[in-house]
């Protein structure tokens, strides 16, 4: 591996507590001759030349010229060597001292060898200073490509893996954002990203902002339209993406990010993850503990009551609801209900009036919205069957399809509502007044 590369594996300030530059360990020269340190690690490099073995005696005999290269120099005096280029320059004055200085005045027939070896050895020092000076530079411009950031470890913190297993890499913040699921949207605006949005669906309506966005389609929007908005990032649900368009993304090397919410506990880890993407992550840690403090709450106060029956109608004709594997089935169950099709054991089964005359569920909920709800004429269809238990109670309820079919920051409200539905006696002061 490149060297610069095992310098950021092998030294990397979590794992040492030291810098990747001008390290002070003792044992090895690494570190030495870099940065403002070129000339005093230049002077050391250069004993394994060949006129290193003259350098060597006249420091053993001269080391007083240069009293911190004595045998009983501390390694404090040794690493402050490195201080400054102004030391390092002082270094070498003296170690020119030492080698032409009072050893040798007895000796003077042999003034012209030490000369010599001092005028060898700071063409060498400069020479390999200025080698340094410039290696240095490139280590430095090397190891901000390889973190994102100067000096710093961890080359992965800006490597992202998806729902599906897919790795993405973004050396910085994306500036143009596309948001192929109205949820993923409201994310965006809620953690303060909705100036990167770049474009969103026709179902993206919330907040207002987001509707005023250039929209690309849903379940197949165009690459042409898409590729149109350069954007940097595409973020996309993992239920609609037709692999065509993620080959097609893919060869046109578009990043795209595709999520699958099957828990509240995935709606909480994408908030973080794509606050980091966008580089909005104290934003999006509050934006989580709030909700998260939000959904507490509402689940705390809803332990105390009797649980429910309850049947989730996503569709009429056929019969579609939650099941096990659905965030929606888990929100009805911190709400205190019971979900008629827990035994479906899928996370959005179809179930036959046969099995829902037999659960009876006590409560009916119905999501209603322009575009994602069910309609009044299906609602109405339903009071047909007279001798269901909601039927007969009148426990039937509409909620906001964007409230709870959407697994966004929002949920927290849509759940609120839910056990409101359930459990008439927490509705009003009882959950608003909730710590």
């Amino acid at each position: 591996m490149p060297r610069t590369r095992q310098m950021v594996r092998d030294r990397s300030p979590q794992q040492n507590g030291d810098s990747l530059v001008g390290s002070q360990d003792h044992r090895s020269l690494e570190g030495w001759g870099t940065g403002e340190d070129e000339v005093a690690g230049a002077i050391l490099r250069v004993f394994p030349r060949p006129w290193g073995f003259f350098i060597s005696i006249a420091l053993k005999r001269g080391s007083y010229g240069v009293p911190c290269l004595r045998r009983s120099a501390s390694r404090r005096q040794v690493a402050s060597l490195r201080g400054s280029t102004y030391r390092s320059v002082r270094l070498a004055s003296s170690l020119a001292a030492a080698l032409c200085g009072t050893p040798f005045e007895r000796d003077r027939g042999r003034h012209w060898v030490i000369g010599l070896c001092a005028f060898l050895l700071l063409l060498d020092v400069s020479a390999i200073a200025a080698h340094d000076f410039e290696v240095s530079i490139v280590k430095r411009r090397q190891q901000g490509i390889l973190t994102g950031m100067p000096f710093m470890a961890h080359v992965s913190s800006r490597s992202f893996v998806d729902d599906t297993g897919r790795k993405i890499y973004m050396a910085k913040p994306p500036a143009r954002i596309i948001s192929l699921a109205p949820s993923l949207t409201e994310l965006l605006f809620a953690m303060g990203a909705g100036s990167q949005v770049a474009g969103v669906t026709q179902f993206c309506d919330f907040p207002p902002e987001a509707s005023r966005k250039p929209k690309v389609g849903y379940a197949n929007p165009s690459v042409e339209v898409l590729v149109g908005l350069q954007p940097d990032l595409i973020l996309a649900p993992r239920e609609f993406l037709k692999p065509d368009l993620i080959a097609a993304l893919d060869h046109l090397k578009i990043p795209i990010f595709i999520v699958a919410d099957h828990t509240v506990e995935d709606i909480f880890s994408h908030i973080q993850t794509i606050g980091r993407m966008v580089e909005h992550q104290t934003e999006a840690t509050a934006l989580a503990m709030d909700l998260r403090k939000q959904i507490a709450a509402i689940k705390e106060l809803a332990q105390g009551q009797p649980p429910v029956r309850v049947l989730y109608v996503l569709n009429s004709h056929p019969l579609i609801t939650v099941g096990p594997g659905s965030f929606i089935d888990q929100l009805i169950g911190l709400a205190g209900g019971i979900n008629v099709a827990a035994k479906s054991g899928t996370p959005y089964p179809r179930l036959s009036m046969e099995t829902v005359l037999l659960e009876d569920p006590e409560v009916l909920i119905f999501p209603v919205g322009q575009a994602e709800g069910i309609s009044e004429s299906e609602q109405q269809s339903w009071q047909q069957w007279s001798g269901l238990s909601a039927i007969k109670q009148g426990r039937v309820h509409q909620i906001p399809a964007d409230l709870l079919n959407r697994p966004g920051p929002r949920i927290g409200q849509g759940l609120e509502r839910l056990a409101a539905m359930l459990h008439p006696s927490l509705s009003g002061p009882a959950l608003h007044g909730r710590p």
